[in-house]
This record gives structure tokens, C-alpha cells and sequence, in this order.
């Protein structure tokens, strides 16, 4: 979304895109679901541009996948970037990732669960179908992810897991029963998991965007219906992808030592 696509007040108007400021200097990062220009795509970029020593991005989309590692290279050829294909809602195939992750980077520092899937249907209307397949990409993929993650990170003592939730997770909106089912349930699951991780010197939160604009996004969902999200937030408008990005990187830092099971929003928290 353009600046100049609102011009009502300063505060509508995006920020400019702040550089990076070492963060996650050293560290390897494995990131779901990073193909296409969303969150998980701004993520890997900020690693990247936060001095990730390696980058590894998985999607299930063979082509968007080489896109987006070809896009990455460019962005900062001296940082190590892989692509793998994998399913979260398939165990072989996660399994498959967390080991060549392992391999390629020597171990994984942060894990970035951004995997998720959503879609718009009124209960009445929704089958059996539809709401297990949201609820397998997004709730339990992410459980897939940390449980093999969790499984490498334990004996090295070190490690840091970061959750894509959403708002949805805390209120309601039509026709999104069965996605925000999925994300409180990924709250539930940071939480839950992050006790468990603490035990072994390694931490899990996770970030709840409200609307973050990409052009997925606005293909699919109806134009009406961005507008009016847009609109309630305190700026007037829908985050940039990189804003996101930019807590993850928090979360995922030394910055956020302390930090444990806690779900961080990134929006107003408007009704």
C-alpha cells in the first residue's frame, strides 16, 4: 500500500522503511511460508538486512519459492539463502525441512512459524472440509513446526521461536470462524510451549497482526471489506508487511530476552 494512498492526516501515511540494525547478527533463521511479497517473505528480508548468518525459506509453491530466493540473493548475496519445499500439514515433509535446515545452517536459531491459511465462510455455509484444512495449515502446522524445531533446538540449550498469530485470535468476525479458531489456538499453543521451552533455555512468542496489506491479501478478500478494516486502525490504514517484520525480528532478538509465551499486537486492538 502507497503513502499517497491516504493523505487525511501525518498519521495515515507509511512510515519510511527502517534499516536494519544487527539483531540477529550470527544467527541461521528458518522461515515458513516465505514465497509471494507477505509477512513471511518481509521476514526473511529483514533477517537478512538484521545480519542473519543464513536464511532458509520453505513455501509449497515450487515456482514463488525460486522467486523468492532469487529475490533474496539479491538483496544481500553475501548471506547464505536456501529454499525447501514442504508442506506443514504433511510430518515426513517437516520433518524433512527441520533436518535440512539443520544441515544447511548448522543448526537452527530462529524459527519463524508464519505457515497459516484462511478464507471467508459463514459457519452455516462451512463444511467439515474447509474447516479442517485451515485448522491443519495454521494451527497444526505450527504445532508440527515447533515440536521437530523444539526437538533440534533442546539439546543445544538455545533457540528462538516466533508465531504468526492474528487479532482474530482475541475478536470476532464474520465468516472467520474457522481461521480465528486456528489462531487462538496458535496463542494457546505459544503459551503452552513456551513454558515447556523455557526449561531449556529457549523461547517462544508470538506476534497477532490485525491487517497487514499485500497483494494476496487484496485478491483475496473483497475491496469493501480491507477499506473498512483499514479504517479502524489508529493510523487509518493497514500495516506494511515490513512493520510486522519488524516485531518478529524483535521477538526473535536479544531485545526480547525476557519475553516468554507472550502474543505481541501489532494494530490497534480496535473493536
Amino acid at each position: 500500500m502507497d503513502a499517497d494512498t491516504f493523505s487525511a492526516s501525518p498519521s495515515s501515511q507509511c512510515p519510511p522503511y527502517v534499516p536494519g540494525h544487527g539483531l540477529l547478527k550470527g544467527r541461521s533463521v528458518l522461515i515458513t511460508a516465505a514465497a509471494g511479497q507477505g509477512i513471511g517473505f518481509a521476514t526473511a528480508r529483514r533477517a537478512m538486512e538484521e545480519g542473519a548468518r543464513a536464511l532458509m525459506v520453505s513455501d509449497i509453491h515450487p515456482r514463488r519459492l525460486d522467486e523468492a530466493v532469487a529475490a533474496l540473493k539479491e538483496i544481500a548475496p553475501e548471506t547464505p539463502v536456501t529454499g525447501h519445499l514442504a508442506d506443514v500439514t504433511n510430518e515426513d515433509q517437516v520433518q524433512a525441512l527441520v533436518g535440512a535446515a539443520e544441515a544447511a545452517m548448522e543448526g537452527i536459531d530462529v524459527l519463524v512459524n508464519n505457515a497459516g491459511l484462511g478464507g471467508v465462510k459463514p459457519i452455516v455455509e462451512m463444511s467439515d472440509e474447509e474447516w479442517h484444512r485451515v485448522l491443519d495449515v495454521t494451527l497444526n502446522g505450527t504445532f508440527r513446526m515447533t515440536r521437530a524445531a523444539l526437538r533440534a533446538m533442546m539439546p543445544r540449550r538455545r533457540g528462538t521461536i516466533v508465531n504468526n498469530a492474528s487479532v482474530l485470535g482475541w475478536r470476532a468476525q464474520k465468516g472467520q470462524a474457522h481461521y480465528a479458531a486456528a489462531k487462538a489456538g496458535v496463542m494457546a499453543l505459544t503459551r503452552c510451549s513456551a513454558l515447556e521451552a523455557a526449561d531449556h533455555g529457549i523461547r517462544v512468542n508470538a506476534v497477532s497482526p490485525s491487517i497487514a496489506m499485500h497483494d494476496f491479501l487484496k485478491r483475496s478478500a473483497p475491496e469493501e471489506v480491507l477499506k473498512e478494516l483499514s479504517a479502524r486502525e489508529a493510523f487509518g490504514r493497514a500495516a506494511e508487511v515490513w512493520e510486522v517484520a519488524n516485531v518478529i525480528m524483535f521477538l526473535a532478538s536479544d531485545y526480547a530476552s525476557y519475553m516468554v509465551g507472550e502474543v505481541v499486537s501489532v494494530s490497534s486492538q480496535r473493536a
